[in-house]
């Protein structure tokens, strides 16, 4: 089953500025219109598109207007600019074509919009650095396992078809049969497709309530602890849980619901984030940081075990027959005798309810995720940089506690 969340690039708003002889002004309105902010004071500009016909009318009073004699009022121009920020730090200026501006240009507008741009500018370093914090808190979201989960049948929700207003004929009119039938055959044809409106309607009102009937016995089956209605409902449970990275996870119910196994694809330290971002006080500047290759592997560490923390959480939480959960991840790495990729097992645990109980799931903010399986049955060999080395994994059947042995392969 594939995980995936995609993350999309912010692409800033775009700004339309006015350039005449004055200087530069901003102008805001839809197509035809905007009205023009500038040095001479505000001017209505209005025109139709593809006409070219073209007003602009002084907005400003005349008290607030210099006294003395009127300059004539400049040619104005519309200019559309879009401000990117990239993730490397950059930040572009283009007009409406694609192309850079001048630097002018790129002056004014930072002098004239100068917080909306560096508003931008932290939207897109809070965004790279939440890519960071994406992948190490995953597991902050982790449900109690004193969870009580419910479930309610959701309302079919559309309206029901209004019956059509009969066509009313005037005293004379009712006269005239000619008009009577004509006004009889609109009401019957309107009537008919209210008619077929209803029998759509309550054909799906039909379909959406036997749907959250069935939704809700798999549930309760669940929740009792049949092997099926427990794979189905965690299934979805899972695919309801926003992954920041593509994470493909296998897993079965086993000993006629009390057990479950999990089998983690895990990311690769490749797939990891390795940047961080800041803004300076001052200027329009993003500062991008790489991260070392220790920093990354250690962040690799960290969301291997909140995935982990994430997944034998939900299944204690969601399904509370489970007494055991058994849970290996493993990661694709290239075969040092052989340089083609294979399946190395990173970690492997074996949990009891009890166990998981005695973990403070109100302060999780304080909980260190890696330190954490320590306290149970595990099987991981990791250097202080962060970095697995491959492990034996438990076999999903065996009891915690039960001693079991692995022919290397």
């Amino acid at each position: 089953m594939a995980l995936r969340f995609r993350r999309s690039v912010k692409l800033a708003p775009g700004i339309r500025m006015n350039l005449s002889g004055s200087g530069v002004s901003w102008s805001l309105g839809p197509r035809g219109a905007s009205i023009g902010i500038g040095k001479r004071g505000t001017f209505l500009n209005t025109g139709i598109p593809g006409t070219g016909l073209y007003a602009r009318q002084s907005l400003t009073s005349a008290s607030s207007r210099p006294t003395g004699r009127a300059a004539p009022p400049a040619e104005t121009v519309n200019v559309k600019l879009s401000v990117t920020v990239e993730d490397d730090g950059s930040i572009t200026f283009t007009d409406a074509g694609g192309s850079p501006v001048s630097g002018y240009l790129v002056d004014q507008a930072q002098k004239q919009q100068g917080e909306a741009i560096r508003a931008m500018i932290q939207d897109a370093c809070d965004r790279i650095n939440q890519r960071v914090e994406a992948v190490a808190e995953l597991h902050l979201d982790t449900p109690s396992p004193s969870t009580r989960v419910m479930l309610e049948a959701s309302p079919f929700t559309r309206p029901q078809p209004t019956p059509p207003a009969k066509v009313q004929l005037g005293f004379i009119a009712k006269l005239i049969p000619s008009k009577v039938r004509k006004v009889d055959e609109i009401n019957n044809r309107a009537m008919d497709n209210h008619d077929m409106d209803m029998d759509r309607w309550t054909e799906d009102k039909h379909a959406h309530d036997a749907a959250e009937r069935a939704r809700l016995a798999l549930f309760t089956s669940s929740q009792q602890g049949d092997p099926v209605a427990m794979e189905e409902f965690f299934s979805k449970v899972l695919e309801d849980i926003v992954w920041p990275r593509e994470t493909l996870v296998s897993f079965e119910v086993l000993d006629e619901g009390s057990g479950l196994a999990f089998d983690v694809d895990l990311p690769e330290v490749e797939d990891m984030p390795n940047k961080t971002a800041t803004v300076p006080q001052r200027g329009y500047k993003l500062t991008i940081k790489e991260l070392g290759s220790v920093k990354v592997q250690k962040l690799y560490a960290q969301h291997v075990h909140s995935i982990a923390f994430r997944l034998l959480g939900e299944a204690f939480a969601m399904l509370p027959t489970v007494q055991q959960v058994v849970l290996s991840g493993y990661s694709q790495r290239p075969d040092p005798a052989t340089g083609h990729a294979k399946d190395d097992y990173l970690l492997s645990v074996r949990i009891l309810r009890d166990q998981w109980e005695k973990i403070n799931f109100q302060q999780l903010g304080l909980v260190d995720v890696v330190a954490s399986l320590d306290q149970f049955e595990l099987r991981r060999t990791m250097l202080k940089s962060g970095a697995f080395k491959a492990i034996e994994p438990f076999r999903p059947g065996d009891r915690v506690g039960q001693d079991n042995t692995f022919e290397n392969s």
